[in-house]
């Protein structure tokens, strides 16, 4: 577990995450971060998004469905 602390970054406030934190994260300066909501009310803290994640599925299941039609528009 790692604890963090709100500071104070120009007229905002925000955290500093440690060097092993973004490590762990795979993240670099210039990436972003998503917060989402679980059900039971927690907060969770990703580098993946969470609408990218929904737009991939809806792809997923178009391209399953239109299997051959992609097959054959590739020759």
């Amino acid at each position: 577990m790692t604890t963090l602390k709100v500071r104070q970054i120009g007229n905002s406030l925000g955290v500093v995450l440690p060097k092993d934190v973004l490590s762990r994260l795979n993240l670099s300066e210039g990436d972003s971060l998503f917060v989402t909501e679980t059900p039971d009310g927690a907060m969770r803290v990703t580098p993946y998004d969470p609408n990218f994640e929904v737009q991939m599925r809806v792809a997923r299941e178009g391209m399953a469905a239109y299997r051959n039609t992609l097959r054959e528009l590739a020759r």
